[in-house]
């Protein structure tokens, strides 16, 4: 999955009907709440929406046929495998009517360009670990997650026997990580996940 850098426009005439699309990076509902509310036009006869966040996704047509702007916009998303993304979609009519088809194309074909135009990030799932190890085997974990450039290390405390390392990294090297510790440690540290 991917999520757009920055907030990207593409603007586009379709049988006299002028389309303009506003794409961002979102974190939260409010975000995207935020983001539609700024990139709206009051001049526009429509801005249509589409948001996904997740699992949470939202859609409004505005004033068009039901069906015909916010669903096709958020298939632009999905369609490209993006998340954490909004697009408003601004219409301003220029006299010829475009029927169910032509809107669903124009609405969701004015997003797709906006989005395939945009630069994108890719989104990386951390885990958080909890390490529990010797005093002496420390220095040496520490020392090997130097390959593990995404890692984030605290010292989550003491213990009788050591320390407790907090460690946040991408979750597809987790695996890897837990075998550098056992052979680090001789399998006398625990990593557990939080």
């Amino acid at each position: 999955m991917f999520t757009l850098k920055t907030a990207e426009r593409f603007e586009q005439e379709i049988k006299k009907s002028r389309f303009l699309a506003s794409a961002g990076p979102v974190g939260s509902e409010e975000d995207a709440r935020r983001f539609i509310t700024a990139c709206s036009s009051l001049e526009a006869g429509h801005n249509c929406w589409a948001f996904r966040i997740g699992g949470i996704y939202r859609f409004n047509d505005d004033g068009e046929p039901g069906g015909t702007a916010g669903r096709p916009i958020l298939q632009a998303i999905d369609g490209q495998d993006l998340d954490r993304v909004a697009v408003v979609v601004s219409r301003w009519f220029g006299g010829v009517l475009l029927g169910a088809g032509g809107l669903m194309r124009a609405y969701g074909g004015t997003a797709a360009a906006c989005l395939r135009s945009a630069e994108r990030q890719p989104i990386i799932a951390y885990v958080s670990l909890s390490v529990t190890c010797r005093f002496a085997d420390e220095a040496r974990i520490r020392t090997g997650l130097a390959t593990y450039p995404d890692a984030l290390v605290e010292t989550g405390g003491f213990t009788a026997e050591g320390v407790r390392l907090q460690v946040k990294l991408p979750s597809n090297r987790t695996d890897d990580f837990i075998r550098m510790v056992t052979d680090i440690s001789r399998g006398q540290a625990e990593v557990e996940t939080l």
